[in-house]
């Protein structure tokens, strides 16, 4: 079973950079986006032999997420049931027989962490949103996680270490997330890699530099991990300044 995962940052535009290409060549089982920045109706994607799910913001132009799966869910949740998150449409969660499949946009913790009073809280609900989910069937989670996890997964370590995505308060989160049962499935496979990274700033030819963030991820329950096949960055592909991310379970 194939999937993906993007942040299309603005899925309009990414389709006149060839998304529905991509698409159709990775023929994934289930395909994840973050960032679609549209409304209902504000696009018609004709993708066949797949379910579509959205989760719009109520803000015009802001976040949102979408799921496009070949096998129709049993059921399908938006959010995570609390207000205060919801409006931002960062959440959908399908539920299959043997699993959840959640996709999520974290929110940013923006200049000067302006927001991370609220990312902390963000934090502590969604995990432990997960962690019922987890409770009663594995979780497969993905998307833009908005932190570098560790020194390896950005390019000047020490120079952003105050910065939003590679503060303190945000790693040791994501640090307790795993603590709590999950595995960061691109470092299960390439624990020590170097210079694999997912989302590089517009600014200062990073891209071309490579001098990037990894943000983007797929993290599994842990006892999914024998059915783990291969995770990777698909550094490759263009059409917005975060790339795909794939998982491969058997």
């Amino acid at each position: 079973m194939k999937l993906i995962s993007w942040n299309v940052n603005g899925l309009r535009a990414c389709v006149q950079k060839g998304f529905l290409d991509y698409f159709n060549k990775v023929d994934a089982d289930i395909f994840c986006i973050q960032e679609s920045k549209l409304q209902e109706g504000q696009i018609n994607l004709e993708l066949e032999g797949y379910h579509q799910y959205w989760n719009y913001a109520e803000k015009k132009g802001y976040s949102g997420t979408a799921i496009f799966t070949k096998v129709e869910p049993l059921s399908v949740t938006y959010g995570i049931n609390i207000e205060d998150h919801d409006k931002e449409g960062r959440v959908i969660t399908l539920e299959f027989n043997d699993f959840y499949m959640v996709t999520v946009y974290t929110p940013n913790s923006q200049e000067k962490l302006a927001r991370l009073d609220y990312r902390m809280r963000w934090e502590n609900d969604f995990g432990q949103y997960l962690k019922k989910l987890d409770e009663i069937k594995p979780v497969i989670m993905c998307g833009d996680l908005n932190v570098a996890h560790e020194e390896i997964d950005l390019k000047n370590p020490k120079s952003n270490r105050k910065n939003a995505g590679f503060s303190d308060e945000e790693r040791e989160k994501f640090t307790e997330f795993l603590a709590n049962g999950f595995i960061d499935t691109f470092r299960f496979f390439n624990p020590n890699k170097e210079g694999a990274y997912s989302w590089w700033s517009y600014r200062f030819n990073a891209r071309a530099n490579n001098a990037g963030w990894r943000i983007d991820y797929f993290c599994v329950s842990e006892r999914l991990k024998d059915r783990l096949a291969s995770a990777d960055i698909h550094s490759e592909v263009l059409g917005s300044d975060h790339c795909p991310v794939e998982l491969v379970l058997n």
